[in-house]
């Protein structure tokens, strides 16, 4: 009986954190000026709260098959979500003719950039 309170206790402390983690990456996502601190603040906050969620849903329904699911689903979010958000940021980064106003880019890069256009 005490196991169950305990274990509800943690869950609702990682449910509390996962909402606390989304609303910082919403907050980011909207003050942030430029892309590339949107994306991560995006990608970051996302990452962790869907891990906190899933680890709260894990523990407040017990033990089983529906909850190694959710693990599987957690690794995959795990290595799509940064891969994802790298992608965007490397296309914002060869893209944007005006990005020398915020990033230092090497010398080889620039030369490659006056190429594509």
């Amino acid at each position: 009986m005490i196991g169950e309170w305990i274990r509800f206790g943690i869950s609702c402390i990682c449910m509390s954190s996962a909402m606390i983690c989304f609303t910082a990456a919403v907050l980011g996502a909207n003050r942030f000026g430029f892309i590339m601190n949107r994306l991560h603040a995006a990608g970051i906050g996302d990452t962790l709260g869907l891990f906190l969620t899933a680890l709260s849903l894990i523990l407040g329904t017990g033990f089983g098959l529906p909850q190694v699911k959710m693990c599987l689903i957690i690794v995959f979010m795990w290595f799509t979500s940064p891969v994802s958000s790298h992608f965007l940021i490397q296309i914002e980064y060869f893209t944007n003719p005006e990005l020398y106003r915020h990033v230092k880019r090497p010398m080889g890069e620039e030369a490659d950039m006056e190429e594509m256009k």
